[in-house]
């Protein structure tokens, strides 16, 4: 009985959604290619709410954020190495027989994308709060994209790292499919970042230096992303950065593709080359894609943004330019990482010791290391 009392009250829930979309689906007023976020505007949980239903989801936040404080996570580190050994833990994580909805306890909804909602969520029985994605099976289908969330859950459910967002498992009913994700208590990175325009050097070089340890650790394990952009970034209670999305990942041990998929401000040349004999490319493309996510963090837009045709002209030819208001340091960065030739981009290892990435993050790692030493 009570089960049913839930799942009434879930569907209820997604109508008053579907109905309120201006009021709790402001946190996405941004989002880009209607992709569904697991993150969470912390005003976007204000009291727009009956003052039961209020009291109920001001009680979920605060508990996420008791939990996600009590972690010590040093946010701003660059050599991640030991950093997986600190992430963020909001309980262990629970581990019943079967999940099923009936275990939840929901609250608002966090995010809405093309096909289904995210809400945040709390497991009765442990008091475990995370997000819960919820999509819908028909949409799925009529959208042909059946194989990503196959492919998502499949990759994302063996990922462990503390910079990328964890899948904790996931279940459905005959209309919907429920994936049980870490909660990313400040939300999505692209509206951090429209919100600031551009961040500032040492800011732009922790969240890469993040970024670089967590390919580093996909690509170790045969994952490309292959989508790396600000909307697929999320941002944890610390201020660490999660790589979310994997909906176009790819688990490739022999590392070679011929499929285009991705953001085109964000692809690479070789994935431009369709029908070529070359149009082979591998994990390399998340090289490129962190050089343009470089330049978008320092300037505010895309190196090669202009309209569809003039974009894919402008990145098979490397035509970009970047502003002199940004460092020698960062331009070198920027420039290792865009070149053409996939072969000749500096590595994931080159880049965690860059100047750059040495100039901003090295000082901080030193001194985090020196407080936990002295506990």
């Amino acid at each position: 009985m009570a089960t049913k009392t839930l799942e009434a009250r879930f569907e209820h829930l997604s109508v008053n959604d579907e109905n309120d979309s201006h009021a709790a689906g402001k946190t996405l007023s941004k989002a880009k290619k209607g992709s569904v976020s697991t993150a969470v505007s912390l005003t976007g949980l204000g009291p727009a709410n009956p003052p039961a239903a209020s009291s109920t989801r001001n009680q979920l936040l605060k508990i996420a954020l008791q939990n996600t404080t009590e972690s010590k996570v040093n946010a701003s580190s660059p050599n991640l190495k030991d950093h997986q050994k600190s992430s963020t833990v909001l309980y262990e994580q629970p581990a019943p027989k079967t999940l099923h909805l009936g275990m939840f306890e929901i609250g608002k909804a966090l995010g809405k994308g093309k096909f289904g909602r995210v809400y945040l969520a709390k497991e009765r029985s442990t008091g475990f709060i995370c997000a819960l994605k919820v999509l819908h099976k028909s949409e799925l289908q009529q959208g042909g994209v059946q194989k990503q969330v196959r492919r998502e859950i499949e990759i994302q459910s063996n990922l462990r790292h503390p910079n990328v967002l964890r899948l904790y498992g996931h279940f459905h009913d005959s209309k919907r499919i429920f994936l049980v994700l870490e909660f990313a208590g400040k939300g999505e990175l692209y509206k951090h970042l429209r919100k600031e325009n551009r961040f500032p050097e040492w800011k732009a070089a922790q969240y890469i230096a993040q970024m670089a340890a967590a390919l580093k650790y996909l690509h170790k394990k045969h994952v490309i992303h292959r989508d790396i952009k600000p909307e697929n970034i999320l941002v944890g209670i610390h201020g660490e950065i999660k790589i979310s999305d994997f909906g176009w990942s790819v688990h490739a041990p022999n590392n070679r593709r011929q499929t285009m998929c991705g953001t085109l401000d964000y692809l690479p040349p070789e994935m431009l080359r369709s029908g070529s004999q070359d149009n082979f490319y591998n994990e390399k493309v998340d090289l490129w894609s962190l050089g343009v996510l470089t330049y978008e963090f320092l300037v505010g837009e895309a190196p090669f943004e202009d309209t569809p045709v003039m974009t894919q002209r402008r990145i098979a030819r490397g035509d970009m330019s970047i502003p002199s208001f940004i460092s020698p340091e960062a331009r070198d960065l920027i420039k290792r990482l865009l070149v053409l030739d996939p072969e000749k981009r500096i590595s994931l290892e080159e880049v965690q010791q860059h100047p750059w990435i040495l100039k901003h993050c090295v000082k901080t790692e030193k001194a985090s290391q020196r407080s936990s030493n002295q506990k």
